[in-house]
C-alpha cells in the first residue's frame, strides 16, 4: 500500500499545503455509480454528501441538466468538472457507446449545470495511431476551447491507455499531443490508464507540469497487456481488477506529490470491488486522511 503524506501537517485548512497553494478538491466522476445514479439520482448524491464530498464529476448530462442540476442543488453538492465528448461522433466506453451532440449543445448544458471544465473523456485507438490523427485530435481541442471560453468554460482532455501505443521520433502519442495543444486546454491525468498504458506515471505528471489541473485517482492491478491494443481481445470494465486507493500498483502518493496545479481529486473505479459507495467513502478517506486533497 502507498503510503500517505503526513495527515497532520495537511488538516489544518483547505488551503495549506507544502507549496502554500490549495489542495486538490475531493470528488467522483459519477460514471463509478453509474447504475445507482440512473436509478435513483437524488438518493446517490445524497449518499456521497453524507460521506464528505462537496464535488462531483458528471458524465452523459448533456440530456438532462435541469435534472442533474436540481439534484445537485438539493444534495449541497457542486459539478466543477464533468465528462462529455467534444471530438468524436459517437463517444465509445467499454460498456456500449453514446452518441454525442454538437460542442455548442454540450456547453450550454455545462453552463446550465455551473461547470468550469468539460472534458472530453475518450478517442477511439485508432486516431492515436498516426501523426496526422494525433494532429486533428489536438487542432479539435483547441478549437472546442475557444468555443467554449464563450460560454465562460474551459475544455480539456481525460486519457485512457491508448494514447500511450504509438511513437513518433521518440514521442509518445500523448506526448506529441500535448506539444500541440493550446496552453488553455487542460488536463485530467487518469493514472491507473497511464500504469497500463507502460508509463512512468509520476515521470509523467511532471511533464504535463501547471496544465495539468484534474488527476482521476483511480488504483488496480496493471494487467498483462494494454487492453486497447489493436487486435486485443475486447474487454468490459468487469474485467479490470481494480482496488481501493493506496491498495494496487498505482503510485498515487507520489505522483501528487509531483502535481504542482492539480484543482481536482476525482475519485473513480471502472469497475468497483464491492458496495460503490464503500468503495468511493474508501478512496475518500485515503486522500483527506493522507492530506491528499480537502
Amino acid at each position: 500500500m502507498n503510503a500517505p503524506r503526513d495527515a497532520g501537517h495537511f488538516q489544518t485548512t483547505t488551503y495549506e499545503s507544502r507549496f502554500d497553494v490549495a489542495l486538490p478538491l475531493a470528488s467522483v466522476q459519477l460514471y463509478t455509480l453509474a447504475a445507482e445514479f440512473s436509478d435513483d439520482m437524488n438518493g446517490s448524491l445524497d449518499k456521497l454528501a453524507k460521506i464528505g464530498l462537496k464535488n462531483v464529476e458528471a458524465f452523459d448530462f448533456v440530456r438532462r441538466p435541469k435534472e442533474i442540476r436540481a439534484a445537485l442543488d438539493a444534495s449541497g453538492l457542486a459539478s466543477p468538472t464533468g465528462h462529455a465528448p467534444l471530438l468524436s461522433d459517437e463517444l465509445w466506453t467499454p460498456d456500449g457507446s453514446i452518441p454525442t451532440p454538437s460542442n455548442e449543445v454540450v456547453f450550454e448544458a455545462a453552463a446550465e449545470i455551473g461547470m468550469k471544465t468539460v472534458i472530453d473523456p475518450m478517442v477511439p485507438t485508432e486516431r492515436w495511431l498516426t501523426e496526422d490523427g494525433v494532429k486533428d485530435i489536438a487542432e479539435r481541442l483547441n478549437a472546442a476551447s475557444e468555443k467554449a471560453k464563450e460560454f465562460g468554460l474551459a475544455v480539456g482532455y481525460h486519457n485512457h491507455a491508448q494514447e500511450f501505443l504509438a511513437d513518433f521520433d521518440g514521442q509518445t502519442a500523448y506526448q506529441r499531443f500535448l506539444s500541440l495543444v493550446d496552453p488553455a486546454v487542460q488536463i485530467e491525468l487518469d493514472l491507473y490508464w497511464a500504469l497500463v498504458g507502460g508509463q512512468d506515471v509520476v515521470s509523467l505528471v511532471e511533464q504535463i507540469g501547471d496544465q495539468l489541473v484534474a488527476i482521476h485517482v483511480k488504483d488496480g492491478i496493471k494487467p498483462p497487456s494494454n487492453p486497447f491494443e489493436p487486435g486485443a481481445p475486447k474487454f468490459s470494465s468487469s474485467t479490470l481488477d481494480q482496488r481501493h486507493a493506496g491498495e494496487g500498483e498505482v503510485p498515487t502518493v507520489e505522483a501528487m506529490n509531483a502535481a504542482k496545479n492539480v484543482k481536482y481529486a476525482v475519485i473513480e473505479y471502472d469497475n468497483a470491488p464491492g458496495d460503490v459507495f464503500e468503495d468511493i467513502e474508501n478512496s475518500y478517506r485515503f486522500l483527506i486522511d493522507g492530506g491528499l486533497a480537502a
